[in-house]
């Protein structure tokens, strides 16, 4: 009787402290992958794919991360406002728009790297150049003489002036989620612009050279 006491004692010790090991893995945190030297695989080549066509690195897609792709990574975030480590965590992967399965998902990734920059650059514009901000993004994309991504036009090096003077890593204004979501969905009241700039704080000559397509608020949309 001694003994089915001490073992159904030892019993329900087991089995409270399975209980608290299952409470604490639920509660931690889920971590993104990161790619850092060392690594290799798929993720990796599409990073040097990327950060080569973006002139940032010049060595094989391989899917080695080497030296030379560390190096890259660090260029890519030091011009990118990024935390310098070499270290591709969630942050340059989604900068870098690559979806890897323990980050958010693609779709995700556009639409807040796209209320990022309309917050950024549009920040208290009315609605209409708000969602205007994001389809010139968008055309972009489309365009030929640019990257072919969302990331790429955003993060093109002196594309937007944002990204230099610190506006782009502000919190997002709640308007420009909405305004993305319009942009993503087709809208366009920027008559299928290039460009945009205020004439108030524009520093270069050649922007006055385009062709006007319209103005909202105190931007200047054109071809």
């Amino acid at each position: 009787m001694q003994n089915k006491k001490k073992l159904a004692a030892a019993l329900a010790v087991v089995f409270a402290v399975n209980i608290i090991i299952i409470m604490l893995f639920q509660s931690m945190p889920a971590f993104a992958a990161s790619y850092r030297k060392g690594s290799s695989g798929s993720v990796v080549s599409q990073m040097q794919k990327k950060l080569k066509d973006w002139g940032y690195y010049s060595g094989a897609v391989d899917g080695s991360f080497g030296a030379k792709t560390e190096e890259a990574v660090k260029f890519f975030q030091r011009k990118n406002k990024l935390t310098v480590d070499g270290v591709a965590g969630k942050a340059t992967l989604a900068a870098l728009g690559i979806n890897d399965s323990s980050a958010p998902s693609s779709q995700s990734n556009e639409l807040n790297l796209l209320a990022r920059l309309i917050s950024a650059e549009a920040r208290g514009e009315p609605y209409r150049g708000q969602v205007a901000v994001g389809a010139v993004v968008l055309n972009r994309v489309k365009h030929p003489s640019f990257p072919n991504s969302m990331s790429g036009v955003i993060y093109q090096s002196g594309a937007f002036s944002c990204l230099a003077d610190g506006q782009f890593n502000q919190p997002i204004a709640d308007s420009a989620y909405k305004a993305a979501r319009e942009a993503l969905a087709g809208s366009d009241p920027s008559g299928g612009s290039i460009y945009y700039f205020n004439p108030a704080t524009a520093t270069s000559k050649w922007i006055w050279s385009r062709p006007l397509m319209l103005s909202i608020g105190k931007h200047r949309f054109c071809k």
